[in-house]
């Protein structure tokens, strides 16, 4: 992936409405890698676009279909929620569901395409992925600072914890599997994305579907 993003944002910024008088929904969008390529780097990182070192670089893509369960945290500390992820390694598609919530994200990497469902208002919007590049599941991060800290265990998973930086030099910690799995993000010493629990189980196709007989929504602009 050419460049990796995580970050909180509202559900009613990808272009679907909330139903008047709802909360609207907090959601991590995830471009750049699958996760949670990609999903990286939620709750506002982004990693510099120098060419990275392969020997000095995670895997930052799973290689195996994925269902990992996060609790993501503002940088502020006054928001909370917890957000499944799926992960088909076939289709290099994802599917983002955060908790308590009608609306689901999947993101496409062939088609470059984030597709926004509403199925509590039977509503979609279909824009462009956030990323159009994706490393290949089994290759190392191709760009990116990357500086290997050591090892952690996140959620019953081993992982190694790298630091990166983004534009304006600011660090974060990451924790990466060694098949790709995001389990952690960690800003000035708090931690912002844990993986709860994770699970390598085949992703059939009908997680990515989107249900029929929705309405097309223009996305939002600003």
């Amino acid at each position: 992936m050419t460049r990796h993003r995580v970050r909180l944002a509202q559900a009613d910024k990808t272009g679907l409405s909330q139903p008047k008088g709802s909360r609207a929904v907090p959601a991590l969008h995830v471009s750049g890698g699958a996760l949670i390529a990609g999903l990286l780097v939620w709750c506002g990182v982004t990693v510099t676009s120098a060419q990275a070192q392969a020997q000095d670089a995670p895997f930052i893509t799973p290689s195996a279909d994925t269902d990992v369960l996060y609790e993501v945290t503002s940088p502020t500390g006054d928001a909370v929620m917890k957000q499944r992820m799926r992960w088909q390694v076939s289709s290099l598609r994802q599917r983002l569901d955060p908790e308590n919530s009608p609306v689901f994200m999947i993101t496409s990497w062939p088609d470059h395409t984030l597709t926004v469902v509403d199925e509590g208002r039977k509503r979609e919007s279909v824009m462009p992925a956030p990323s159009q590049g994706l490393t290949p599941p089994g290759k190392p991060a191709m760009t990116g600072t990357y500086a290997r800290l050591g090892g952690s265990v996140v959620a019953g998973e081993q992982c190694t914890l790298w630091r990166t930086k983004d534009a304006d030099g600011h660090s974060s910690d990451v924790c990466y599997t060694a098949d790709g799995i995001l389990l952690q993000v960690a800003q000035g010493g708090q931690i912002t994305v844990r993986a709860l629990t994770v699970s390598r189980t085949t992703q059939p196709d009908s997680v990515f579907a989107v249900p029929a007989g929705l309405k097309t929504e223009a996305p939002a602009t600003p």
